[in-house]
C-alpha cells in the first residue's frame, strides 16, 4: 500500500484496509452461518459479497478492479436499504456511511486483497494470529496524527475492566468507543476470565449486553471490525453517532446501562452549540467534562463507572468544580489512580488517572464519604513510557492486591495506606474547593522549591548551555579552517 500514490499516511492505509478486513471477516462470517442455517439471507447483493468479486485471485484486476469498487461497490453499500428483520444491514450501512477508496492502482489493490484472502476467519488459529495482527494495527494509530485519540492501551482497558467486573447480563455501554478496546476487555472478561459464559444461552446475553457510540468514522468501522473478531455476530450496538448531540434530558430510564467504561477525548472542543444540550450549570466545550456529566446520568442506581481523566479535570474551576460536586453527590467516587506522564505517549504527554465509582440510590446525596488515592509508579528502572515499552498488565498487580473486597458501607475491606495510597474524606475534598488533585503526601517532594534557588539554577544552566554553545562554534570554525 505504501507503493500506491492515493494513500497519505498510515491513517489512510489503516481506514482502507478496515473496510476490506470487514466485508472478508463478514464474507467468512456468512459462509458457517450458510451451513447452519438453509433459510439464510445476506443483506448483501450477490455481486458486492466479497466472494464474488474477491476471493478469487486470479479475478479483476488493473483498472477495472478500481472502477467496480470506486463506482459501484462502495457507492452501493453507502446507500444499502436497511431492514429491523436483518439488523446485520444496519451494520453494513453504518460501516460504509464515510467509507473511502484511497488507492489508485488497481494491480497493488489486487495485491492487497490477494494477501486478505490468505486469511480463514472461520480458522480459530487464522483468527487468533489475526486478532495480534489487528491489535497492532490500532496501536499503530497512537503515531499516526491525531488518530492516536481513538485508542487506550491494552493494560489500561483490561485493568479498568477488571476492576469493574462487569456480570453476565448487566448492560455495558462505552459512550466514546474509538476501536472499541473496552468494549473486547469487558467481552474477554466475561467469557474467558471470570468464566461466566457456560452455555449458548449466556452467549446470547452477552451479545445483547454490549454497547457502543463512536462519532468518527474510522474508529467506527476499526471497532466494529474488532467485535466482529471477537465473536459478536451482529454489532448492530454499536452506533455511529455523538452522544453528545442528544439532550441530556432525552435520555430516560429505557437508556440507564449498568456499567460504563471509556476514555472520552480530552483537549478538545465540542462544536457550538453542543454545549445547551446540558443543563445550564455543566455548560462548557470541552469534551471530557461532558462525558462526565453524561456518564453520572447514564448509569443506573448502583451501576458501576470507571473513566480515563487528565489532571486539569480534577483541578479545574468554575464548570470543573460544579461537575465534580454533582459526582461526589450522586456517586461513590471511591478510588482514583494517579498514572504517570508517557502511558498516552506518542498521542499525548498529559497526566491521567482512572477514576472508580457507584451511582449512589435514588435520593441519597453525599454518596462519597472517603477517596483512596494510589499513585502508579513506572516500572523498576523506567523514567518514562514510550511506543516500544509501553505499560503492562502486569504493573497493575499491586493495585488488584491492595485493592480489597467491597463492604456494605461502599467501602473497600482491606485497604491500607501505604507509600502508594493514601485517604482523602469527601470533607476535606470540599473545604478545597472540590480540587481532587490531591498530592501523595508519603512524597518528600513537597513542591517545586524556593523561587531564589529556582532562578539561580536556571540562571546557572543558561550560563553553561551559553559555554558549550561558544566552544561547538569554535570547534566548527577550526574544522572549518583546517579543511579550507
Amino acid at each position: 500500500m505504501r507503493k500506491d500514490a492515493g494513500t497519505y499516511g498510515d491513517a489512510q492505509r489503516i481506514e482502507q484496509l478496515a473496510w476490506m478486513f470487514f466485508l472478508k471477516i463478514l464474507d467468512d462470517r456468512e459462509t458457517e452461518e450458510e451451513l447452519l442455517d438453509d433459510d439464510f439471507k445476506s443483506p448483501l447483493p450477490q455481486k458486492y459479497r466479497w466472494r464474488n468479486w474477491a476471493a478469487d485471485d486470479e479475478g479483476m484486476t488493473g483498472d477495472t478492479l478500481l472502477d467496480f469498487i470506486d463506482n459501484q461497490l462502495i457507492p452501493k453499500l453507502k446507500s444499502l436499504p436497511v431492514s429491523t428483520k436483518n439488523p446485520r444491514s444496519v451494520v453494513i450501512r453504518g460501516a460504509f456511511d464515510d467509507a473511502n477508496q484511497y488507492m489508485k492502482n488497481g494491480t497493488l489493490m489486487r495485491q492487497v486483497v490477494n494477501k486478505i484472502n490468505e486469511i480463514d476467519f472461520n480458522n480459530s488459529k487464522d483468527r487468533h494470529l489475526f486478532g495480534d495482527v489487528y491489535e497492532q494495527i490500532l496501536k499503530d494509530l497512537q503515531s499516526a496524527g491525531n488518530a492516536g485519540e481513538f485508542y487506550t492501551p491494552r493494560a489500561v482497558t483490561q485493568f479498568m475492566v477488571q476492576q469493574t467486573a462487569p456480570q453476565l447480563g448487566e448492560r455495558v455501554l462505552d459512550p466514546a468507543c474509538g476501536t472499541g478496546g473496552f468494549l473486547t476487555a469487558v467481552i474477554d472478561y466475561i467469557r474467558e476470565e471470570s468464566g461466566q459464559v457456560k452455555k449458548p444461552a449466556h452467549e446470547e446475553t452477552l451479545q445483547e449486553s454490549i454497547h457502543g457510540v463512536e462519532k468518527k468514522h474510522l474508529p467506527h468501522i476499526l471497532c466494529t471490525t474488532n467485535l466482529l473478531l471477537h465473536g459478536i455476530d451482529v454489532p448492530s450496538q454499536i452506533r455511529h453517532d455523538n452522544t453528545l448531540s442528544r439532550p441530556l434530558r432525552d435520555y430516560g430510564p429505557k437508556d440507564r446501562v449498568d456499567v460504563i467504561v471509556t476514555n472520552p477525548p480530552f483537549g478538545g472542543m465540542e462544536e457550538d452549540g453542543i454545549e445547551l444540550n446540558f443543563p445550564k450549570a455543566f455548560q462548557t466545550r470541552e469534551t471530557a467534562d461532558l462525558f462526565l456529566v453524561l456518564i453520572t446520568h447514564l448509569l443506573k442506581d448502583g451501576g458501576r463507572g470507571a473513566i480515563v481523566l487528565p489532571d486539569g479535570t480534577l483541578f479545574g474551576e468554575g464548570v470543573k468544580t460544579r461537575i465534580k460536586e454533582r459526582l461526589l453527590d450522586e456517586c461513590n467516587l471511591h478510588t482514583i489512580v494517579r498514572l504517570p506522564n508517557g502511558v498516552f505517549a506518542p498521542y499525548t504527554g498529559i497526566k491521567t488517572n482512572l477514576l472508580f465509582f457507584t451511582k449512589g440510590q435514588k435520593g441519597k446525596k453525599g454518596a462519597t464519604k472517603d477517596i483512596w488515592f494510589y499513585e502508579h509508579p513506572y516500572p523498576p528502572g523506567a523514567k518514562s513510557y514510550n511506543k516500544t515499552k509501553p505499560i503492562r498488565i502486569e504493573e497493575f498487580d499491586a493495585e488488584k492486591k491492595w485493592w480489597g473486597q467491597p463492604d456494605t458501607r461502599g467501602g473497600f475491606k482491606g485497604r491500607k495506606a501505604s507509600e502508594r495510597a493514601w485517604k482523602v474524606s469527601a470533607a476535606e475534598i470540599k473545604e478545597n474547593g472540590y480540587n481532587l488533585d490531591i498530592k501523595n503526601p508519603h512524597n518528600s517532594d513537597t513542591g517545586p522549591g524556593d523561587p531564589d534557588d529556582l532562578l539561580a539554577e536556571l540562571e546557572s544552566i543558561r550560563t553553561a548551555s551559553s559555554q558549550t554553545l561558544d566552544q561547538l562554534k569554535s570547534e566548527l570554525a577550526a574544522a572549518l579552517a583546517n579543511q579550507n
